[in-house]
């Protein structure tokens, strides 16, 4: 999750890594952003999508952090509150959910930190659309959230198949690593106690078994991922699945199904689909997905797992396949899994969920694929502290899904807390854990590689991880 939009809600990790690292920009001037010095305020929420049925409420975590993400304890500014959309405040809580003896209006409040936290509960509406809950204090940067509002319906199922996930036998211990022709491009060199060589054979000797590629529909657009070079399009793909597959790996593919990012805060359509009708869009996204797939298995590399759209908790190939347009969105979820399954009856089908740690909305959305008789084999589950909560609401999130759904559960994403991840990825309970995927570990947050290519301790830390959970068990 690094991507994605322009806001700092987003999980456009690049951009990200340099906010943290480097001077940044606020209404008081530049500053240096420093361990221990208050930054920011966090807005974590625990759902982003709500039913528009004027009763469903959401807790919303917020916190004052410095510029490595720990919470300022000792912090008590004070802080304003403002909604946008139908929703207002029903009460802002301290650490230990007591009042906190906020001034709360419907759509604005004022409160002060209490040991740098605060608990806000909202209530939507009855319509649609969306609530941004945006705090803001003096002199640091401020933070937003936005939730969608969605009146479900009755659902009406894609197919009468039944199907049965299939089991997935491997333990995974992946990375996506999309941006590795990119930097090689650049004349990035990357070597391992001194000695040169391949980074994905790098990464391989210390236990990864898996790559995840993303690709988008036509990124060299002007307006697209990769204006002009066209990184992440089929051909960059088929180039690495080539290396991937001669290094004895394995291979996850993940349609964005855009020609830009995908991900919770924006799922827009590629722009040779913009206009199509629903029937038409549908065979698009079927018709692309069969292209890539049957082109990969064409040159030998067909991929063993296939996530069939991004992130996709509030949608996909927006405005038709929004969340809140459920029907659409899973009959195209089903023309994405039809077209993958058309060329290769064994590939693993992965819906991809940025929820590690909101259970009531991973739960909510699910179902909802579920009522509509969606197939598919995995949960993928994206976990950054920042936006998803505690270690212990992964695990627990975890361990429901696990016990209420008959999919196997993964962390599809992750950066920091690499060990606690994998020990909480690798124990699912029911057997139903897979393993993980960290996200694009050559280049961004706490890399594998330094920035000047060497592998450090980072990477020698999954020896451990991979003694204990994958080579083994084997």
């Amino acid at each position: 999750m690094l991507k994605h939009i322009h806001t700092l809600i987003s999980c456009l990790f690049a951009v990200l890594l340099l906010i943290l690292i480097v001077p940044s920009a606020n209404a008081q001037g530049r500053r240096r952003v420093v361990a221990g010095k208050a930054f920011e305020v966090q807005v974590t929420p625990y759902k982003t999508t709500m039913l528009a049925n004027g009763k469903d409420e959401v807790s919303i975590k917020v916190m004052v952090i410095d510029g490595v993400g720990s919470q300022m304890t000792d912090a008590a500014n004070p802080v304003r509150f403002s909604l946008q959309g139908d929703a207002h405040f029903v009460s802002i809580k301290d650490e230990n959910k007591t009042d906190a003896g906020a001034q709360i209006a419907d759509t604005v409040a004022h409160a002060q930190f209490r040991n740098g936290l605060l608990w806000v509960t909202l209530i939507a509406g009855k319509t649609t659309g969306h609530i941004k809950l945006t705090a803001k204090v003096d002199s640091l940067w401020p933070g937003s959230t936005e939730i969608h509002t969605v009146q479900p319906g009755r659902p009406h199922p894609v197919t009468t198949a039944k199907y049965t996930p299939k089991k997935v036998t491997d333990k995974i211990l992946g990375a996506d690593i999309s941006f590795l022709p990119e930097l090689e491009n650049r004349g990035m060199k990357f070597s391992d106690n001194g000695a040169p060589g391949d980074a994905i054979q790098i990464m391989k000797a210390h236990g990864f078994n898996y790559i995840r590629l993303r690709i988008f529909n036509a990124p060299a657009n002007p307006k697209g991922y990769s204006p002009n070079k066209g990184f992440c399009d089929l051909e960059h793909t088929k180039a690495m699945a080539k290396r991937i597959k001669a290094a004895g790996m394995k291979f996850l593919l993940d349609f964005h199904y855009s020609d830009y990012w995908a991900d919770p805060q924006q799922q827009n359509k590629p722009a040779a689909w913009v206009g199509e009708n629903f029937t038409d869009l549908k065979k698009s996204l079927h018709d692309y997905t069969v292209n890539v797939m049957q082109q990969l298995k064409d040159q030998g590399t067909t991929p063993d797992m296939v996530q069939v759209g991004n992130e996709i908790n509030h949608g996909m190939v927006w405005s038709e396949g929004a969340i809140g347009n459920l029907d659409s969105l899973a009959q195209l979820i089903y023309a994405g899994v039809s077209g993958v399954k058309e060329v290769s009856p064994s590939t693993t089908i992965m819906l991809h969920i940025a929820l590690g740690g909101q259970n009531a909305e991973a739960r909510f959305f699910l179902d909802q694929m579920k009522a509509r008789n969606v197939p598919f084999d995995v949960i993928g589950l994206s976990y950054y502290p920042k936006w998803h909560g505690t270690l212990d609401d992964l695990k627990n999130n975890m361990a429901d899904l696990a016990k209420r759904y008959p999919q196997q559960v993964m962390v599809a994403e992750y950066s920091q807390l690499k060990r606690e991840v994998n020990d909480i990825a690798f124990t699912v309970p029911n057997g139903k854990a897979v393993g993980t995927f960290i996200w694009e570990p050559l280049s961004t947050w706490e890399g594998i590689f330094d920035r000047d290519g060497k592998a450090n301790q980072y990477m020698k830390s999954y020896d451990e991880i991979a003694k204990k959970y994958v080579t083994g068990n084997q």
